[in-house]
């Protein structure tokens, strides 16, 4: 009985051992989900780009398995019909569909424990059996860049300074691990026609109408009638952002009663069994449909639909993360450019349009510092830099493809605007950052 336990435990976590290139900082970890809408007739296509697209790289990837929330297994969100009140041409979803669309979702997540498979993943959950099974700090440490001695749980919580370093964990991993579930619909060429069309024959035929014309059948037809061409397709992207709820008192419930290096069944037993402690908190919405939106270059109706998504889903990022401090991006400074004299002419980091970064952009530098007696990490303002004008880099999807001005630049340059000297390796992050000590 327990081995089925754990073996069906394993396979709804996906975790394992998760190696991990050693980064030179600190990102956001980053699960995304799909409401995917199989009642239409792009729908499959749009779940096939989801699933085909990479979590941004400035991103760490924490998916843990679970791709999709199926409309159609959706119950409770509208009064009277199943599935979440859906954006669809000639309809915006008002305030309160998109907080019942919000809450539901955060319901949903939380039922199907996504928050515990999370913290599953962070700590290495593996193990045949419950008998078997144990935890470990190694993708902690590779990502948060410890040695190992100093995310020893055993170890750490008989000090105070190796529970400082885990409490730093904390608030620079967990603390800032994400899901981002996108509900994206979309709308045609031929759909807004066919509305244009209905609108003419309703002003201009009322009375037919409501005597039993046919013209509604026959608009009906032609909305239905969406040409493989794909001319005109655009997509509608709600984003909501989800943020792991970790906290202190979460943490002790953790360490002192889940985790263990070593087999222990009744600590790895009572962690299955909390329904309560790991959850997630709605934190943001975000929505993005671009009226104007003309991709350039020749696609397959595939890859039109990939980028599409992949553009659309990048834009409702950026401005999660300029809406929500903690979700923002942090990126390095990737070289200093200079001059053959030896002045500098610069600052380069490998960020760009995918980012949102315009002329206008203005970034801290800031640099990251840590305690050497209490392990904890806290970052130093350095400087303010700004975009240089004709240097943005864009990376967005498929830019290359289509021979986008920048597209070719190998990242993008800024200047300094005040501040002190800035290194290869310092931080930027965009706009004012509250955490940031000056």
């Amino acid at each position: 009985m327990r081995r089925l336990m754990i073996l069906s435990m394993l396979a709804l976590f996906g975790v394992g051992m998760f190696a991990q290139e050693l980064s030179t900082y600190r990102r956001n970890a980053l699960t995304t989900i799909l409401v995917y809408h199989p009642e239409d007739e792009f729908g499959g296509e749009i779940y096939k780009a989801f699933d085909s697209l990479p979590i941004p790289d400035k991103y760490d990837d924490h998916n843990v398995g679970v791709r999709i929330i199926n409309n159609n297994t959706v119950k409770m969100v509208q009064r009277r019909d199943s599935g979440y009140y859906k954006a669809t041409y000639g309809h915006a979803l008002t305030s309160a569909e998109l907080q019942k669309n919000a809450k539901y979702t955060e319901d949903l997540l939380n039922r199907n424990e996504i928050g515990k498979k999370m913290v599953a993943k962070w700590f290495g959950l593996q193990g045949n059996t419950v008998e078997d099974a144990t935890f470990n700090t190694e993708l902690i440490q590779t990502r948060g860049q410890y040695n190992a001695s100093d995310v020893d749980v055993t170890l750490a919580l008989q000090t105070t300074r190796g529970l400082a370093t885990l409490s730093d964990a904390g608030e620079e991993l967990l603390q800032n691990t994400y899901v981002l579930v996108n509900d994206i619909t979309y709308v045609t060429a031929e759909q807004e026609a066919a509305a244009a069309k209905t609108t003419l024959a309703v002003l201009g035929g009322i009375f037919d109408a409501l005597a039993g014309g046919n013209a509604g059948r026959q608009t009906a037809q032609l909305a239905g009638a969406i040409a493989d061409s794909f001319t005109g397709f655009k997509v509608k992207t709600h984003s909501y952002l989800y943020q792991l709820e970790w906290n202190d008192s979460i943490a002790a419930i953790f360490y002192q009663m889940h985790y263990t290096g070593t087999p222990d069944p009744q600590k790895v037993q009572a962690f299955l069994d909390d329904k309560t402690t790991y959850r997630l908190k709605y934190v943001a919405h975000e929505y993005e449909f671009d009226k104007k939106s003309v991709l350039k270059g020749k696609y397959t109706r595939t890859e039109l639909v990939r980028t599409i998504c992949a553009r659309s889903m990048d834009k409702n990022i950026v401005a999660l993360a300029k809406q929500y401090e903690d979700f923002k991006v942090k990126t390095p400074v990737y070289q200093v450019l200079t001059a053959d004299n030896g002045r500098i002419e610069g600052y380069a980091a490998k960020i760009g349009m995918k980012e949102g970064i315009t002329d206008g952009s203005k970034f801290q530098v800031v640099q990251r510092v840590i305690d050497p007696q209490t392990e904890k990490t806290t970052y130093k303002y350095i400087a303010t830099v700004k975009a240089v004008k004709g240097k943005i880099w864009d990376n967005r999807y498929n830019a290359v493809l289509e021979e986008a001005d920048g597209a070719t630049l190998p990242y993008t340059t800024f200047k300094k605007i005040s501040g002190g000297e800035i290194l290869p390796g310092m931080l930027l992050i965009e706009g004012k950052y509250r955490k940031v000590t000056q």
